[in-house]
């Protein structure tokens, strides 16, 4: 049974705005924040919202949740207590949305990070993680297009919803509940013209079916697109998601199988020609 939200079905599943994307790729400092580090790289790029890698960053202190169950009577999901882990963590893979929430920068990264010892996957709080060394990072970015953290009536959640637009060939979209993810990609991506592109995301998914033939049996979970895909208009979506016991999976997303929990935000980086 897919998640039941509170609220009001929204009518449009599939939210999307046209974006010109470029690179973004520069060093976070070493004493900022994440989040004060990644808003400076998009400021100096001239860029209000857009995607990156944190892939390579180590973090002192590294501060995540986890997906947990509601217990509110309100929210279909919601978050563990902050996990609090000593020492120094390297981020195996992350991707990291960039947008706004309250008139200044924010983000919403899901990844994977180790200390050496134990690996870990989450959803980071980069208000309270902090650059333990200078990095380079790379991702996109949009100067007229850009996520903001906007109340949602049918979640109950503050969620990334793509604004502004301009006239560009990518897409900043966002995928509302029980959507199967796959099929709205490749929707989304007809609707506009795009035939191929790489494909990157962050959100959630309720009990994940692999193609591979396992799955996560799980309500609530946290996940990243990992060279994720579309190839002459067909979708192939490897992910790494973690569920609220801390079990981290991979595997490619089977089709039809695979709802929308909370959301996804997801930006399409056309790689043809398109109209």
């Amino acid at each position: 049974m897919n998640m039941i939200h509170p609220g009001p079905r929204a009518p449009d599943r599939m939210q999307a705005r046209p974006a010109l994307l470029r690179p973004v790729a520069g060093r976070l400092r070493a004493g900022q924040t994440v989040m004060q580090a990644v808003g400076a790289l998009f400021a100096d790029h001239g860029c209000k919202g857009g995607v990156v890698s944190l892939a390579g960053l180590r973090c002192e202190p590294m501060r995540y949740v986890l997906p947990a169950l509601s217990t509110d009577g309100l929210h279909a999901a919601w978050y563990s207590d902050t996990h609090a882990p000593e020492g120094r963590w390297t981020v195996d893979s992350a991707t990291a949305t960039v947008g706004w929430k309250d008139g200044a920068p924010f983000l919403h990264c899901h990844g994977i990070w180790s200390d050496g010892r134990d690996r870990a996957m989450g959803h980071l709080l980069p208000f309270d993680s902090t650059v333990a060394e200078d990095v380079a990072v790379e991702g996109l970015g949009a100067a007229e297009t850009w996520f903001e953290a906007l109340p949602d009536q049918e979640t109950a959640f503050t969620l990334f919803t793509p604004q502004g637009g301009g006239d560009g060939p990518g897409l900043f979209a966002r995928i509302l509940p029980g959507e199967d993810v796959v099929a709205a990609i490749e929707t989304l991506a007809a609707r506009h013209g795009i035939r191929d592109a790489r494909l990157h995301a962050v959100g959630s998914i309720d009990h994940i079916r692999f193609a591979e033939g396992h799955r996560m049996d799980c309500l609530a979970t946290e996940l990243r697109f990992a060279d994720a895909r579309l190839a002459r208009g067909t979708a192939h979506v490897p992910i790494e998601v973690v569920d609220i016991h801390g079990h981290i999976a991979r595997g490619t997303l089977a089709r039809g199988a695979n709802p929308v929990g909370v959301t996804l935000e997801l930006i399409i980086e056309p790689t043809g020609e398109t109209p």
